[in-house]
């Protein structure tokens, strides 16, 4: 049976849900089919049709973050530090002050700034080799996001409005097109997510074979092993989304709980008894693995301060007339730096024009100016072009309903999906809030973008829900009323945003406007001046 199909499995939230059906097999004796539809996941990975509108958003993303690149010369905001380091990371191997000629003492790790000087290495300590890497990190992003929305929502449709969304976001467009660290960070954070739901999926895949096998959890006390390799992949983004900012930290704690309700609700459906205590040492074993690679990974990421002798703290010790032995006496002198450079990142609260609290980011209540300036012939009296950074107005500000949406019909439907999107979101934002009321330590902004598409699959899943009965859909039944209607919803809502992208793209990418245009786009007034 070829073509699209309708799709249905317990908990879905989507509508439209278009996928090719795999060929039908008869159930296996001795596997009910219920525990084989509680263990079922998405095993066509290889749509075409997912495929197809998967690399329709991420041209329409890159056509949106490559072209022009380097049309604004000289450095952006912040652009003043991370391509500067980068390239003298290219001739010192590590952080340079060409002041002191000597290293220069920087308080991020050096992975964000190596991935820009690889396109400095290619072309060149200029506008384009600096920017480049972002923008490849930015598309990277909107593909990653639309396979993740596939696999949540069997449906290409829903993963194409992911995909499409994230493209549309001035916020995540404007950060794609400027040398900075977080949009790193946030491709990295969002590739250890998909690992972890791959492996997921593997982990319910190996259970049902097993039963499928012979293997009978009610006569044994413990689970069939498997290598979670999945898991391992996600040590390893989670090691490098650490080598480019330690803010990923956040995130660790709450990744590290879903992995293990996954694997007890696995169990469970498995008909495992005790499912929490059986194979909990598998759990916590390969837990610290994946922990462990994450660790190997970031300090892979200080190879040069590690293999140079003129590292900031490189010879902290031997300089201060400690003992200082190979291997653990490096170790020792980089446990110093981390904690200098935390020490600086807590008593951060000097005043900054653009700085904002965690509460206004989601309601664009202080976006930062990237650049401004007035000169140029726009044909009007006056003229203004600015780079700000902007979330697509109506996407942010559908944001927190989503949220709400998210956490209700998480509830009313017992649907995984929904936490699998709030608990991420949720560690990208309120480890902030707690920091903000503890040492209203400056912030801007752009600290959020971590979290920016579970955001927006937050938006994606309450589209899908309202374009769904409660009841779900099942293959071969008409298309209701609420169906129709509900589809017709969600497309404008996404031509919408469309529009109002469009509107704000001058802003977003440095173009010469009438002030008044420009005067026009600053609805929240002095907020966003």
């Amino acid at each position: 049976m070829n073509g699209c199909r309708h799709h249905y499995d317990r908990g879905v939230t989507t509508a439209l849900v278009e996928q090719e059906a795999a060929p039908a097999q008869a159930p296996k004796a001795g596997v009910p089919d219920i525990v084989r539809r509680r263990l079922a996941t998405l095993d066509n990975w290889l749509n075409p049709y997912s495929w197809l509108v998967t690399g329709f958003v991420v041209v329409i993303g890159a056509l949106l973050r490559f072209p022009g690149l380097g049309d604004r010369k000289g450095y952006i905001f912040d652009e003043i530090y991370y391509p500067t380091d980068a390239w003298d990371m290219l001739q010192h191997g590590v952080e340079w002050d060409e002041k002191t000629n000597g290293p220069a003492y920087v308080v991020h790790p050096p992975l964000g700034k190596w991935l820009i000087a690889a396109g400095e290495a290619v072309f060149g300590n200029n506008e384009i080799g600096w920017r480049v890497p972002a923008a490849v990190a930015g598309t990277l992003m909107i593909l990653i996001l639309a396979r993740v929305a596939y696999r949540l929502f069997h449906s290409v449709l829903l993963a194409g409005a992911a995909g499409l969304l994230m493209a549309l976001d001035g916020f995540q467009l404007v950060l794609s097109r400027t040398s900075l660290l977080d949009i790193f960070l946030g491709l990295f954070i969002l590739a250890a997510f998909a690992a972890m739901v791959l492996d997921r999926d593997h982990y319910r895949r190996h259970l049902r074979r097993k039963l499928e096998g012979g293997y009978d959890p009610e006569m044994s006390f413990r689970v069939p092993g498997t290598v979670p390799w999945w898991l391992l992949v996600a040590g390893v983004f989670f090691g490098l989304a650490l080598g480019v900012k330690w803010s990923a930290l956040f995130f660790l704690p709450f990744f590290g709980g879903l992995v293990l309700l996954w694997r007890w609700q696995a169990r469970r459906s498995a008909g495992v008894r005790n499912p929490v205590n059986t194979g909990l040492r598998a759990d916590i074993g390969w837990g610290v693995t994946s922990v462990a690679l994450t660790l190997v990974f970031y300090l892979a990421t200080w190879t040069g301060w590690f293999v140079t002798n003129t590292g900031y703290f490189r010879h902290y010790r031997e300089a201060n007339g400690m003992s200082e032995p190979p291997v653990l006496g490096a170790l020792l002198n980089l446990w110093h730096y981390h904690q200098e450079a935390y020490g600086f990142h807590s008593g951060l609260d000097k005043p900054h024009p653009y700085q904002s609290w965690p509460w206004q980011w989601l309601l664009l209540g202080r976006p930062v100016a990237f650049d401004w300036n007035t000169t140029g012939n726009c044909g009007a009296p006056s003229c203004a072009r600015e780079i700000l950074l902007l979330g697509t107005p109506l996407l942010w500000w559908s944001f927190l309903p989503a949220l709400v949406g998210l956490v209700w019909f998480g509830l009313a439907r017992r649907d995984w999906r929904a936490w699998a999107i709030f608990v991420p979101a949720f560690a990208g934002l309120a480890p902030w809030f707690y920091y903000a009321v503890k040492d209203s330590r400056t912030m801007f902004s752009f600290y959020v973008l971590p979290a920016l598409p579970f955001l927006i699959l937050a938006v994606v899943y309450v589209l899908g829900a309202i374009m769904t009965p409660p009841e779900g859909m099942a293959s071969g039944k008409a298309r209701t009323d609420r169906q129709l209607v509900g589809t017709v919803v969600a497309g404008a809502y996404v031509i919408l945003v469309a529009l109002c992208f469009a509107y704000f793209f001058p802003i977003f990418t440095n173009q010469l406007i009438p002030y008044e245009d420009w005067s026009s786009r600053m609805w929240l007034g002095s907020r966003w001046i």
